[in-house]
């Protein structure tokens, strides 16, 4: 069987490239398409021999740096790839990969990490977030609009959806009126240990943008002066660093390894915002570490209240303060060891198995 893999951008290492990765090593011949490429940020794991770009790849490097601005043609870029000869197609899906064009006999399974957010129910949110408004707003309104306008239409080209969360699997349904199986993504447990042990400080992994709500935290322990560790970067760290006490130390980005031996050492760790799943609080159940979590999107179906970390109920330093409080006065009663089985439902081999258990129905 031939078989082909398609991304929409590989342009950074975060959590859909790891399950592009999974595909990629369950199917070692297939060649992964993609519309923007990036070899330095991403040629360790997805060598340029191995990737198939699109006409957007020929865009000077400052321009496909910053790709938003190209979003009015990738639609067109993600039709024009071509899966003449080919028996299956597997396309990760974050906004435009479901969109392909394949041939009548090649069967196509998105794997969908959510449709289009900031086309559908994160329209205002991302507004907010790249500040649109006034003019920009009057570009960008029917810009929107057209885009939803494609991805209906482009949504009945899959033979299967697989959604990673039952969260994901409500979106599908809405915008896209098509039925989902829920896979969820692979989470490399085995790369941690357990440990009992730890040197006192909370952590935060994460990239630092808006929407993650790290300023949350950040208030949060500038309030109760504990120690607090955040790995990540991005282009809200300056602003989280001219905000933060003494007690929190950003370290920027750092690698697998790194991140691996902050996690099996810390006292819990801090995810205060939404996912649609969110592998690091799962990682951090792998190392047998309770999670402090935001009660809303795919944490709800990770974690066990009382067994494997504590929600907090609002989106406020009050309520965090009040699940960091049942987290702490808890410590006692969490067994790491069962909380790292837990994490096992979301290994990578349980992912492979229920993936090619998937495939069988398209």
């Amino acid at each position: 069987m031939k078989v082909a893999i398609v991304h929409d951008f590989l342009m950074k290492l975060g959590g859909a490239e790891r399950v592009v990765k999974a595909f990629a090593d369950m199917y070692p011949n297939a060649p992964i398409y993609t519309m923007l490429y990036d070899e330095e940020a991403v040629g360790k794991v997805f060598p340029k021999e191995r990737v198939r770009t699109s006409f957007l790849q020929k865009y000077p490097k400052f321009i496909r740096d910053r790709y938003r601005f190209l979003v009015p043609k990738m639609p067109k870029a993600i039709e024009e790839l071509n899966f003449e000869g080919f028996d299956l197609v597997i396309s990760s899906n974050t906004a435009f990969s479901h969109g392909i064009v394949t041939p009548l006999n090649t069967k196509h399974v998105c794997y969908c990490h959510s449709p289009m957010r900031y086309a559908w129910d994160w329209v205002n949110e991302y507004q907010q977030e790249h500040h649109i408004s006034g003019l920009k707003k009057l570009i960008y309104a029917p810009m929107m609009k057209s885009l939803r306008e494609w991805d209906k239409v482009a949504s009945d080209r899959v033979g299967l959806y697989l959604a990673n969360s039952k969260n994901v699997q409500k979106r599908i349904k809405k915008y896209y009126k098509m039925d989902s199986v829920i896979v969820y993504p692979p989470v490399d447990t085995e790369r941690f240990t357990t440990s009992r042990d730890h040197a006192g400080y909370f952590l935060i992994v994460s990239t630092l943008t808006p929407y993650k709500k790290i300023d949350l935290a950040v208030q949060l322990f500038n309030k109760i002066g504990r120690k607090l560790v955040i790995i990540g970067d991005g282009p809200h760290k300056e602003y989280l660093q001219n905000i933060a006490a003494d007690n929190i130390e950003f370290l920027g980005f750092k690698d697998d390894a790194t991140v691996v031996e902050y996690m099996k050492n810390c006292r819990a760790l801090i995810f205060p915002g939404e996912e649609d799943f969110g592998i690091t609080p799962v990682e951090a159940m792998a190392c047998g570490k309770p999670v402090l979590a935001y009660a809303k999107g795919g944490v709800m179906e990770t974690m066990i209240e009382g067994q494997t970390g504590e929600f907090f109920y609002e989106p406020t330093v009050e309520s965090m303060e009040d699940g960091l409080s049942r987290l702490m006065y808890n410590e006692k009663f969490y067994k790491p060891r069962s909380i790292r089985l837990h994490s096992q439902q979301f290994s990578r081999e349980i992912f492979e198995k229920n993936f090619k258990q998937a495939l069988k129905l398209c």
